[in-house]
C-alpha cells in the first residue's frame, strides 16, 4: 500500500528533519551540536553482482550510521523495492533517538537492500544476503562491537541466521561472532520472545498509557483497554502481534484489519488468529468469509473506532486523508506512518499520538537483550531460575507447616503453588525487562508533556528526552 503523495507533502526523511527541528527549536544546544546530531554521520552505498538463473544481477544496497554517540550502532536491514538513501538515512536517525529514549546503548543505524524477496527462491535469496553481508562485514559494517543489524521489513530470522554465519566464516576467532546480529532463530543464538518484541511493545505502550486516567481523557476516552475497538493497519509480524494480545489479553475489540488487497470491518470483532492464518494461506484478506470485505483498505483507516495501529508502511496517513481520520488515538507501531504534515493536522483536531519511536520500540530492546545476551554467551535464567523455586518451596512449605501446626484450616488458592513455585525463564525474563522498559521511557516522555507548557503532543516529548540524552552523550565525549 502506498501513500498518496501532493506536491507540497514532505518526504519521510523531511518528516524526520521537521519533527526534530520542532523539538530543537524548544532547547539550548549550540548550533553546532544541533547540526552534529541532526546529520548522518555516513551512509556506505555498494552494488554487487550475482550470478542467478544463468546471468549476472547487479544488486543496490545501503548501510546508514546516524549516530556513533554510542557504540555499536544498531538498526535492521529490510529488502524491499522502495529501499532507497533518504529512507534509510531517514530510519538510522529514528534508531538513534529510540535507542536513547529507551536507554538502549547503541547509536542509530539502518540497511537496505532494492530487492522484492517474493521475486527469489530460497537458495538465490540465500546467496544475494550472504553476499551484501560480505560486503558490509568487511568493511566492520556489520560487527558485535559496531554495527549490529536486525530484521526489517522483508526480513526475518533466516536471513539474520545467514549473516551471522556469514560473519563467523570471516572472523573465525570472534568469539563474540554470534552477536554481530539480532534477531536470530534460537538455535542461532536467538533469545525467547524476539520476534513477537515489537507487537508486544505496542500492547506494553497502550497498557502504561491506560494508566494515567488523566492521559487516557486527553484523547477523549475513559476507561481500560477492554471493549477498545481498535483498527490495524498491516497484520504483518508487528501488526499481528500487536492486535492479537490486546483482543485475547487486554480484552480490545479488534474491528478492522487493513491489508495490501483491501480491509476486513466488523464492528462485533474479527478473529485475528483466523485472519492471520487465512493471509498466511491466500496471500491477503480477499475471500476471507467470516467479515466485510472492503477493496479500497485505505478507507478504512477513516472508519469509526477508539485506537488506530498503522503497523505497515510509513506516510500512509498524510495531507490526503488526515482531516477525515476519526480515531482519537494512533499508535504508531510503524515508522513513520504519519507524515509532518499530517501531524499537524491530527494534534488540531485533538488527536493523541503515541509516537513510532516509542511505540514500536519493543523490537531494539529486545536485540539489546538478545547482545547482550550473546555477550554473556548464557542462556539467561539459567543460573537463577531453580534457586527462585527452591527459595520460593519455602515460603509455601512454611506456610502450609504453619496451617498444620496451628489448626487454622488455610487453603491455598488454587494453582497457587504452581503459579508462585515457577522461577522465571528466559522469556518471563524478557517480556518483564520490555515491560519495564516501555513503562519508563513513557513516563520520561510523559513528564515533559505535562511538566512543559511549551511541549503539546507526546511526539515532541519524546525527541526531547532523546536529544537530551543524544547531546549529553557528545558532551561527554569532549564535543
Amino acid at each position: 500500500m502506498t501513500a498518496h503523495q501532493s506536491p507540497i507533502e514532505p518526504s519521510f526523511r523531511q518528516s524526520v528533519d521537521m519533527m526534530f527541528n520542532r523539538a530543537v527549536a524548544l532547547m539550548d544546544l549550540s548550533p553546532g551540536l544541533e547540526e552534529k546530531i541532526r546529520v548522518c554521520n555516513a551512509t556506505y552505498t555498494v552494488r554487487f553482482g550475482v550470478r542467478l538463473r544463468g546471468a549476472l544481477h547487479t544488486f543496490t544496497g545501503y548501510r546508514s550510521v546516524h549516530s556513533e554517540h554510542m557504540e555499536p550502532v544498531k538498526g535492521g536491514i529490510r529488502f524491499a523495492l522502495s529501499v532507497n538513501q533518504d529512507e534509510v538515512e531517514a530510519l538510522a536517525a529514528l534508531m538513534t533517538y529510540k535507542c536513547a529514549l529507551v536507554e538502549a546503548p547503541f547509536g542509530g543505524s539502518k540497511g537496505g537492500l532494492c530487492i522484492d524477496p517474493r521475486a527469489w527462491n530460497e537458495h538465490e535469496l540465500e546467496l544475494i544476503t550472504r553476499r551484501f553481508a560480505y560486503e558490509l562485514i568487511k568493511r566492520d559494517l556489520i560487527n558485535p562491537a559496531q554495527n549490529v543489524p536486525a530484521p526489517d521489513m522483508g526480513t526475518g530470522e533466516r536471513e539474520m541466521a545467514w549473516i551471522a554465519d556469514q560473519y563467523k566464516r570471516m572472523n573465525t576467532t570472534d568469539i563474540n561472532g554470534a552477536a554481530c546480529v539480532t534477531g536470530k532463530p534460537l538455535n542461532a543464538g536467538g533469545i525467547a520472545g524476539r520476534i513477537e518484541a515489537t507487537g508486544r511493545g505496542v500492547q506494553y505502550a497502550l497498557q502504561e498509557f491506560f494508566r494515567y486516567p488523566e492521559d487516557v481523557a486527553i484523547a477523549n476516552l475513559s476507561g481500560t483497554l477492554k471493549g477498545k475497538r481498535v483498527i490495524v493497519q498491516g497484520l504483518g509480524n508487528v501488526g499481528y502481534h500487536a492486535a492479537k494480545f490486546l483482543s485475547e489479553e487486554d480484552g480490545a475489540i479488534v474491528t478492522g484489519i487493513i491489508e495490501r488487497d483491501g480491509a476486513l470491518h466488523d464492528e462485533a470483532g474479527l478473529d485475528v488468529e483466523a485472519v492471520h492464518a487465512w493471509i498466511a494461506k491466500h496471500g491477503g484478506v480477499t475471500g476471507y468469509p467470516a467479515a466485510n470485505h472492503h477493496t479500497d483498505g485505505a478507507a478504512l483507516l477513516e472508519a469509526e473506532c477508539d485506537i488506530l495501529i498503522p503497523a505497515a508502511l510509513e506516510g500512509v496517513i498524510n495531507l490526503s486523508n488526515a482531516d477525515r481520520i476519526k480515531a482519537p488515538l494512533i499508535v504508531e507501531a510503524a515508522n513513520g506512518p504519519i507524515t509532518a504534515g499530517a501531524d499537524d493536522i491530527l494534534r488540531e483536531k485533538g488527536c493523541v499520538i503515541i509516537p513510532d519511536m516509542y511505540a514500536n520500540a519493543g523490537g531494539v530492546t529486545v536485540s539489546y537483550f538478545e547482545w547482550v545476551k550473546n555477550l554473556s554467551h548464557i542462556r539467561f535464567g539459567r543460573m537463577q531460575r531453580r534457586a527462585e523455586e527452591s527459595r520460593h518451596q519455602l515460603v509455601v512449605d512454611e506456610l502450609e507447616r504453619l496451617s498444620a501446626d496451628k489448626g487454622l484450616g488455610w487453603e491455598l488458592s488454587p494453582n497457587f503453588k504452581e503459579r508462585y513455585l515457577r522461577g522465571a525463564g528466559e522469556l518471563e525474563l524478557v517480556r518483564s525487562g520490555l515491560d519495564d522498559t516501555m513503562r519508563a521511557a513513557y513516563q520520561a516522555m510523559r513528564a515533559v508533556w505535562h511538566g512543559r507548557d511549551d511541549v503539546k503532543d507526546l511526539r515532541t516529548a519524546a525527541y526531547l528526552v532523546s536529544i537530551r540524552k543524544v547531546a549529553d552523550s557528545y558532551r561527554a565525549k569532549g564535543l
